[in-house]
């Protein structure tokens, strides 16, 4: 595996655990603002960014090279609002499709048609990430400052499960 590509897949690996770490930071926030459905919410999505992670590390050993873990930075850990919160999310969860396409394209300068192929899960994974933290923000958006409103947003938030990814370990 060319260099860069096995340094751009690290990185991106380094980054899901981060956002596991960032989600789980905003999960805490919101369980000590007794939103206990948008804590599920989070921690649901600190499982599945985990899971990302770890398909990173199984494609990058199955290519026959040494995942590296990298320190991870210390998490923003208090938000203004739910709104604030999810306005990181949805900006996150854009900043993690950047990154995606740019290995991408990187893997179609070096012709590495197994890396590409391996970001095609990724790209429309982050379509539906992206919709998602878009469109409960934009429901908070609307909702502003209604308390029963928020209380019924955090009991949908609540029905969130978590979906077992197929990852061998």
């Amino acid at each position: 595996m060319d260099k860069k590509i096995l340094k751009a897949l690290n990185d991106q690996m380094n980054r899901e655990f981060y956002s596991a770490y960032l989600y789980l930071s905003m999960a805490a926030w919101f369980e000590k603002e007794n939103l206990l459905g948008f804590a599920k919410w989070m921690k649901v999505q600190a499982w599945e960014e985990l899971g990302h992670a770890m398909r990173f590390y199984k494609f990058i050993t199955d290519r026959g090279e040494k995942p590296e873990l990298d320190k991870l930075e210390k998490p923003k850990s208090e938000w203004n609002s739910p709104k604030e919160a999810f306005e990181d999310a949805h900006n996150h969860e854009k900043f993690i499709t950047k990154n995606i396409h740019e290995i991408y394209k990187l893997a179609e300068e070096l012709n590495d048609y197994p890396t590409k192929t391996f970001l095609h899960w990724f790209i429309d994974e982050q379509v539906e990430e992206e919709n998602q933290t878009f469109v409960i923000l934009d429901t908070i958006i609307k909702i502003k400052d209604s308390v029963s409103s928020l209380y019924f947003l955090d009991h949908k938030l609540s029905q969130r499960e978590f979906e077992k990814l197929e990852i061998e370990i």
